[in-house]
């Protein structure tokens, strides 16, 4: 992956190995802030620093930009993929569920046919054989995804219709 990370006067230094570490300090700060992307998914980790290529100096500020070449760990959730969360919240219509960097995954109330809603200060759904509580864990298949591009997040739908899925 290929980004351009800008730095600014008093960052460059005659000294290769500062101007180096101002680079990678600054390509994680903007790795951390991109946090996804609709192409490549949630970005976890800068795995490697490939190459930095000539920089560009910018006339009116001054600052010089960078590209920098690196390979990184992603996470893109994908339509049908059977991934584990953790039950964030309890709802009257379903529940929240997190996994890894994905905090926005839906489990209706619709999908879950054979669990029923049991309300009161810890509200929980119950079915004969198990139960569906804040922090426990459930192995999912993802019905559906939608990229929100303002919050630079997937929105995911769960349904637990099928083998091996539900709580663990």
């Amino acid at each position: 992956m290929t980004w351009n990370v800008l730095i600014s006067p008093s960052q460059l230094s005659p000294k290769c190995l500062l101007l180096r570490k101002a680079i990678m300090v600054r390509l994680l700060e903007d790795f951390t802030n991109r946090k996804a992307s609709e192409q490549h998914g949630y970005y976890v980790a800068v795995n490697q620093l490939k190459a930095i290529a000539k920089g560009k100096v910018r006339v009116l500020t001054g600052d010089t930009l960078f590209p920098v070449t690196f390979t990184c760990t992603t996470q893109k959730p994908m339509k049908g993929e059977v991934m584990v969360g953790y039950v964030g919240k309890v709802l009257r219509h379903g529940v929240f569920l997190r996994s890894g960097p994905a905090e926005t995954i839906f489990l209706s109330d619709k999908v879950m046919s054979e669990y029923k809603y049991v309300g009161g200060e810890n509200p929980v759904f119950m079915s004969e054989h198990s139960k569906l509580v804040k922090g426990a864990a459930v192995r999912f298949k993802v019905m559906g995804l939608r990229w929100m591009e303002d919050d630079r997040r997937f929105l995911l739908l769960a349904t637990l219709a099928g083998d091996f899925l539900g709580p663990i």
